[in-house]
C-alpha cells in the first residue's frame, strides 16, 4: 500500500515538474545561440543560409568569420551593420515582431561574386492581415525594363541645376512634382520644355539646366548622402566610384552601362532605374535589391544616380536676369 501511495507521489511529481518544466524548456530552447558562419561566396557565403525563428521572441546569433572581412545585415531593418572580423566572433540579439521573410546579407566586397552572400530567416507566428502594398512603379507604368532606351537628344555639357534655379518660374506647376520626374526620362521632360514660350529665349543648354534643376527639386541631399552612402557600398565594386561601369569586379563578358553617359542614361525615367535596382538584371550578374533595400533606399540610389551625368549640388542662388 506504501509502495502505491509513493508511486502515486512519484508520478504526480513527475507530472508536475514535467509541465512546470516544460516552459523553462522552451524558454532555454528559444534562447539557444545559433551560430552562423561566414566564407567568401565561393567557399560557401553564409551556412547555415536559412533559419526559422518564431515571431516575438528574442534570437541570438553568434556570427563568426572564416577568411575575410565581411558584414552582416538584415534587409529592411533599421538594426546596424555587423562587421566581422576573421577570429574575433560577435554575437547580436534580434527579435522580429512580424511573420514573413526577411534576406540577411553581407555589406562587405569579399570577393567577385559577394552578392551571393546571402540567406535568409523565415519567421513563424500568426499572421496578421496587412493592407496590399501597389505594385512598383515600373509595373503601374508598364515599363519595359530590359529595352534600349538610348537618348537621341543630349546636352552639349553636363547640366546644372543652380544654373537652372534663376529660370525657375518658367518652368509649369505641374511639371515640378516628384511623380512628374520620377515617371519622365531627362529627353521627355527636355522637349517638354523647349517647346514652351516661356522658354523660347534660352538656349538648349539653358533648358538642360531647368531639367537638372527638376531634377534637384526631386530629391533632398538626406536622401543624396543615403544613396552615396549605399552606392559605394554595394554597387561601386562593379559600376565603378564614378558610374563609368569600370569596377574591380565588374564582369568581363558584360557590357556596363555608363551612367556619366547622357546618351545612355537621359533615355530613361526615374521609374526605370529602380525597376532595374527592384528586380536585378536577367542574365547578368546585376543582383535583385527589391529584398533587401527599402523603397525609400531604392529610390535614393536611384536618386544619387544621376548625380553621375548631372550637377545637382544646390550651389548658392543664381541671380535672377
Amino acid at each position: 500500500m506504501k509502495h502505491s501511495h509513493a508511486l502515486a507521489l512519484a508520478t504526480l511529481v513527475f507530472l508536475f515538474t514535467g509541465v512546470a518544466l516544460g516552459p523553462v524548456r522552451r524558454w532555454w530552447r528559444n534562447r539557444e545561440v545559433v551560430e552562423i558562419r561566414a566564407r567568401m561566396p565561393e567557399r560557401g557565403g553564409f551556412s547555415p543560409k536559412a533559419l526559422t525563428v518564431p515571431a516575438g521572441t528574442p534570437v541570438r546569433l553568434r556570427l563568426v568569420s572564416d577568411d575575410v572581412v565581411h558584414g552582416f545585415a538584415i534587409g529592411g531593418q533599421d538594426a546596424p551593420v555587423v562587421d566581422l572580423y576573421p577570429g574575433k566572433p560577435v554575437e547580436v540579439t534580434l527579435t522580429f515582431d512580424r511573420p514573413g521573410t526577411y534576406t540577411f546579407y553581407c555589406t562587405r566586397w569579399c570577393g567577385p561574386n559577394h552578392w551571393r552572400m546571402r540567406g535568409t530567416i523565415t519567421v513563424e507566428g500568426p499572421t496578421t492581415p496587412e493592407p496590399s502594398s501597389p505594385p512598383p512603379l515600373y509595373v503601374q507604368l508598364g515599363l519595359d525594363i530590359d529595352a534600349p532606351h538610348e537618348a537621341t537628344v543630349v546636352p552639349q555639357e553636363r547640366p546644372r541645376a543652380f544654373r537652372g534655379q534663376r529660370w525657375a518660374s518658367r518652368i509649369p506647376p505641374e511639371l515640378q512634382t516628384v511623380e512628374y520626374v520620377r515617371t519622365h526620362a531627362p529627353e521627355e521632360v527636355w522637349l517638354t520644355l523647349r517647346a514652351l514660350p516661356a522658354t523660347a529665349d534660352l538656349d538648349d543648354q539653358q533648358v538642360w539646366d531647368l531639367v537638372a534643376y527638376l531634377w534637384r527639386q526631386a530629391t533632398s541631399q538626406g536622401a543624396l548622402t543615403e544613396g552615396a552612402r549605399l552606392y559605394a557600398q554595394q554597387c561601386a565594386a562593379c559600376h565603378g566610384e564614378a558610374g563609368q561601369g569600370d569596377g574591380p569586379f565588374a564582369p568581363q563578358h558584360v557590357t556596363m552601362p555608363d551612367f556619366t553617359d547622357p546618351a545612355w542614361s537621359f533615355g530613361a525615367s526615374p521609374a526605370l532605374w529602380q525597376g532595374k535596382v527592384l528586380r536585378g538584371g536577367m542574365g547578368t550578374t546585376m543582383p535583385s535589391w527589391g529584398l533587401i533595400f527599402t523603397e525609400e533606399q531604392t529610390w535614393a540610389v536611384v536618386d544619387y544616380l544621376w548625380t553621375f551625368s548631372m550637377d545637382l549640388e544646390p550651389g548658392f542662388p543664381a541671380p535672377v536676369p
